[in-house]
């Protein structure tokens, strides 16, 4: 009995293994994978949407059932939205406010309706971008789902 049970388990070894050895073997694009998370698309397919809500990613991807309930984005895309914004914003309101000197109410106008505008523009494509990553590099668990889903 014992025999049988070590030799079910050293079975369920080799196939997991061997499911590692084909994952790896697939080449995964990072830009490519950035690019479509940037898009709000799958990494894998570039056709799924990754959202179903604002900020929450679809468990599987509509269109190839790449499993994309892995990812762990966290902090990364706020992050990369507030250097982006700022690294927009800031310098267009120094340029405005060395060419026309506009009053503070005109500056308040502009730049915090701008600012949240593309806050929330940006930050569903940083998110989609930093969970195109971690497929790409296998991050999180993304290791092993395209192994199983490549059978089937």
């Amino acid at each position: 009995m014992r025999r049988l049970a070590a030799a079910a388990v050293g079975g369920f070894e080799i196939i997991l293994r061997q499911a590692q050895i084909k994952c790896m073997l697939e080449i995964r694009s990072w830009p490519q994978a950035i690019w479509r998370g940037f898009r709000c698309k799958c990494p894998a397919c570039g056709q799924g949407q990754i959202f179903y809500k604002y900020l929450k990613v679809v468990d599987q991807c509509p269109n190839c059932g790449e499993d994309l309930h892995y990812q762990r984005a966290d902090d990364a895309p706020p992050y990369l939205t507030i250097m982006a914004v700022g690294h927009i914003i800031v310098p267009a309101l120094f340029i405005v406010e060395r060419l026309w000197k506009p009053a503070v109410w005109v500056h308040m106008a502009i730049w915090l309706p701008l600012t949240l505008i593309l806050t929330l523009a940006l930050l569903p494509m940083f998110k989609g971008a930093v969970v195109g990553l971690q497929w790409a590099l296998r991050m999180h668990g993304f290791g092993l789902s395209g192994a199983f889903h490549s059978d089937q």
